[in-house]
């Protein structure tokens, strides 16, 4: 794996040693004087239309005072991925957890769990809601920010992704696509249909989709209790294997109103609705060992639905003097329903115990905020705002062991209200041709309260928040650039890590604890410096190389500790605030067309990054005392070769994160192996109106492996895991009507 770090580099040095030739091809003016015409007065940049090289897109990313990196619609088809989350790990900087194809936490730096802000048309994404369930048809574009902003939360401290669903403004012609992927000779049927118009003043975009996918899960686990002298005690596997069917609808129109006085309103709805029902046979072999295991033989059956609906406005109003009055304003509501059976059976195949899992939950929330924009010069704009919401959840979990709760709190109702309210005063100022600079002082509150099993809980933080950010574009060096930011950021306590009610292990050990939260949390702090140099090439091209350092205080860490209840002593995973922890990072990238360097070469679009993390938690001996689940590396390779005789374009991407070994606390470990990725794909364009996208994802179908070593009452507790990975097989149809 290590050849891929000298594979991004060398392809850093190659498109340097050309920018020469970049340099006289370029026609025009990489930083020409009307560029702040691409900025409206509330410091925003104009949508406009992509084309060619995502040319705009990298423009955009260049004049932005904040790094900033924008992926519009070439990106997101470019693959013919099935989730938006296959198209994140391919992004600069960005790790995707979990097995490949099966989603997980999106992480930038490495960093995941809360440290990573998700945002779906710049509004923090409701509970429950999954990256993984939202078609990359829905999407416009994906916003990477690796360094907060005033006018967004800061609870950033690996950065920002803002997913911006569809929108009308380049849109003509009705688009349906027709797609199909194959998984182990399961299939995922997909329709999505695009209708824009105009009457009026009004101007809409009609967006939908709908799906339907099988899977397949396949695992085992072998677990290992060894004393310190290295003497066997108990030796388990565990053979897992589950069977499901999904499907669900999206529905996204987009309605914007244009007044006689030119003021606008824009209203986006967005629903999302899942379906799923499932299987599961888990078999459970005891080789060494005198207590008897948990069972021999369980097996389940899952059924769960959820709705989503979300809405996002705004109004803006346009003032005397070009300042601006934006005010958004949204709703949501979320309702999910799950039940699970399991039955345990023992060797002989006689049943043991039955245990049932149900869980209904009710999420709403409301949010408005603002901002006013005024220019105080020329190049010189100022703003300030609010941003507020509040949101309930209500929610039911019964947990019975043979008709008898697993908890004292089983059954019971858990009521927590959140309340969020920030404001914000930020300065965006072309001080020079030269030098951009950027200011934003922010402070957000939250409070959370809760009941449950008859207590109440209540946890209030507040944080200020000071960012700034500047560039410097290099005098006779109009195509290079240095950015520098200087930035504090949060990562506030998860609901769930706050007032979660216990989730039951039926094998419980302590590498399989049960989860309970913790209500004295506090959330974590964290100073940041970024720099960067960028050298942009033709078109769209760009090489870029940056740094970063966050140094973080009251780190939140799960500990597993055994505890003693009215069952008997059980192991419980809670989180908790361990002290301090510092990491940092250098990021490469180099995007290019190759005709941008060797005029007559063959139409090559490359692609390559790289990364390198470091980290240490305070506290935890190491060597290994990272963040948790940080990867050390993370490295992307792809390209694409347009034909010239041929209306076809070829064209693939790797993706290659090594193996993880994490102390997360004194006593405990967790580790994964490595994760490679090969993705394949084919465009035939029959014509400007008909194409057709043939895809391989996941082409090695390597096992993810995983682990974790529990040291305990003179004991070491270990199991690894190995799950399988699958290749998937797709075709999509893409007509214009």
């Amino acid at each position: 794996m290590s050849k891929l770090i000298p594979i991004a580099c060398l392809a850093l040095l190659g498109a340097a040693a050309g920018h020469a030739a970049a340099d006289e091809q370029e026609t025009s003016p990489p930083n020409p004087p009307e560029a702040a015409s691409l900025k409206q007065g509330d410091g925003k940049l104009q949508q406009v239309t992509v084309s060619g090289f995502r040319a705009n897109d990298t423009e955009a990313r260049r004049n932005s005072t904040a790094s900033k990196m924008i992926f519009g619609r070439e990106e997101l088809d470019r693959n013919g991925d099935s989730s938006v989350g296959e198209i994140l790990k391919r992004l600069p900087g960005v790790t995707m957890g979990g097995r490949p194809g099966r989603g997980g936490q999106v992480r930038m730096r490495g960093l995941g769990n809360g440290y990573t802000q998700m945002l779906v048309n710049g509004e923090r994404t409701p509970p429950g809601f999954s990256i993984e369930s939202l078609s990359p048809d829905q999407v416009e574009r994906i916003e990477v920010m690796r360094g907060p902003v005033a006018e967004h939360s800061t609870q950033a401290i690996a950065g920002t992704i803002n997913i911006v669903l569809r929108e009308g403004y380049q849109q003509k012609d009705i688009q349906l696509k027709l797609s199909d992927s194959v998984e182990q000779g399961r299939h995922e049927p997909n329709v999505s249909i695009t209708v824009p118009g105009k009457a009026g003043g009004l101007t809409y975009l009609l967006n939908g989709s709908i799906f339907s996918k099988g899977q397949h899960d396949q695992s085992s686990t072998h677990n290992q209790d060894l004393t310190a002298a290295g003497v066997l005690q108990t030796e388990q596997q565990v053979s897992d294997q589950s069977d499901g069917r999904s499907r669900g609808i999206h529905l996204s129109p987009r309605l914007s109103y244009r007044f006689d006085n030119g003021d606008t309103l824009t209203f986006q709805p967005f629903l999302m609705n899942h379906r799923r029902s499932g299987t599961s046979d888990s078999q459970l072999t005891q080789s060494v060992g005198l207590a008897a295991p948990a069972y021999a033989r369980q097996l389940g059956t899952s059924s769960s639905s959820s709705t989503f609906l979300r809405g996002f406005g705004n109004w803006l109003h346009r003032m005397e003097g070009g300042a601006k009055l934006d005010v958004k304003f949204g709703f949501g509501g979320g309702r999910s329903e799950s039940e699970t059976l399991r039955n345990t059976f023992d060797a002989a195949g006689l049943a043991q115990r039955s245990f049932v899992d149900t869980d209904s939950t009710r999420n709403s929330s409301a949010n408005t905020g603002g901002k006013y924009t005024t220019p105080i010069g020329k190049g010189h704009l100022l703003a300030a705002g609010w941003d507020a919401e509040a949101g309930r959840r209500t929610q039911t979990r019964v947990a019975l062991d043979d008709g008898s709760a697993q908890f004292d709190e089983s059954g019971d109702n858990l009521n927590a209200n959140t309340r969020r309210f920030a404001g914000f005063v930020q300065d965006e100022w072309d001080i020079t041709p030269q030098w951009s600079a950027y200011f934003g002082l922010r402070w957000e509150g939250i409070r959370t309260t809760s009941t449950s099993a008859g207590s109440a809980v209540s946890n209030a933080s507040s944080v200020w928040s000071p960012v700034l950010h500047a560039v410097w574009r290099i005098p006779g060096r109009e195509k290079d650039q240095v950015r520098a930011s200087l930035t504090q950021s949060y990562k506030a306590p998860a609901l769930g890590d706050l007032i979660a009610a216990p989730s039951f292990s039926t094998n419980n050990s302590a590498t399989r604890p049960d989860r309970t939260g913790n209500p004295a949390l506090k959330p974590e702090l964290a100073k940041g410096i970024d720099i960067a140099y960028e050298h942009y090439i033709g078109r769209g091209g760009i090489l870029s190389a940056s740094a970063f350092v966050r140094d973080i205080d009251n780190l939140m860490r799960r500990e597993t500790t055994l505890r003693q209840g009215t069952g008997g002593a059980r192991w419980v995973s809670s989180p908790v605030n361990i002290g301090h922890a510092r990491t940092g990072g250098i990021e490469l990238e180099a995007k290019f067309q190759l005709t941008d360097l060797m005029p007559g070469a063959p139409n090559l679009d490359l692609r390559s990054n790289y990364s390198h993390f470091w980290s240490r938690v305070d506290g935890i001996p190491g060597p290994d005392n990272r963040l948790d689940q940080q990867a050390s590396q993370t490295a992307n390779v792809g390209l694409d070769y347009r034909l010239k005789d041929l209306p076809l374009t070829l064209g693939g991407a790797y993706n290659w994160t090594p193996a993880i070994v994490v102390q997360t606390s004194v006593n405990e470990t967790a580790s994964s192996g490595a994760k490679r990725q090969l993705d394949l794909y084919g465009l035939w364009k029959f014509s400007a109106n008909t194409q057709l996208r043939v895809a391989a994802n996941n082409l090695l179908g390597d096992d993810y492996e995983s682990g974790r070593v529990v040291t305990a009452n003179a004991l070491s507790l270990m199991a690894a895991s190995a799950a399988r990975t699958y290749t998937t097989w797709s075709v999509k149809l893409e007509m214009k009507l």
